[in-house]
């Protein structure tokens, strides 16, 4: 994909489920148990079962990889966890929903994107931004 200042990204959507967070937990070493219990993730306080932040922010460099078609492209990502990504538990899962715009090309040839995350119809990062070279 040829990119340029102020296109649009098309959307790129991940179907989340339980069994992605036992695999991203073994990865991770991150075996919170807000992340496969929900007696424990409702008694701290969350709607349920979350997904890990970092699980959120990976499928974010999935959208620039396939968007760039270049995983050494990305250059820079940065996300604020503004809304935990709840993930039932059963066999749908849910889903979230990455889109971007172009917003600048940089000195060095590189593109700045705006990023969007959203799950449930709502914003689960703020001020997304990355970084990418120009093929």
């Amino acid at each position: 994909m040829t990119l340029e200042v102020g296109a649009g990204l098309p959307a790129q959507t991940y179907v989340v489920t339980r069994a992605n967070l036992v695999r991203y937990a073994g990865a991770s070493l991150d075996f919170n148990p807000i992340h496969w219990s929900d007696r424990l993730a409702t008694g701290a306080g969350l709607p349920g079962v979350i997904a890990h932040g970092m699980f959120t922010m990976a499928l974010v460099g999935r959208a620039l990889t396939t968007w760039t078609g270049d995983p050494a492209a990305v250059v820079d990502v940065s996300v604020r966890f503004t809304r935990p990504v709840v993930v039932p538990d059963d066999d749908t899962g849910v889903e979230v929903t990455v889109s971007g715009k172009v917003t600048a090309e940089t000195d060095e040839g590189h593109f700045k994107i705006d990023v969007t995350a959203i799950s449930g119809g709502e914003k689960v990062l703020g001020a997304a931004r990355a970084v990418v070279r120009n093929r």
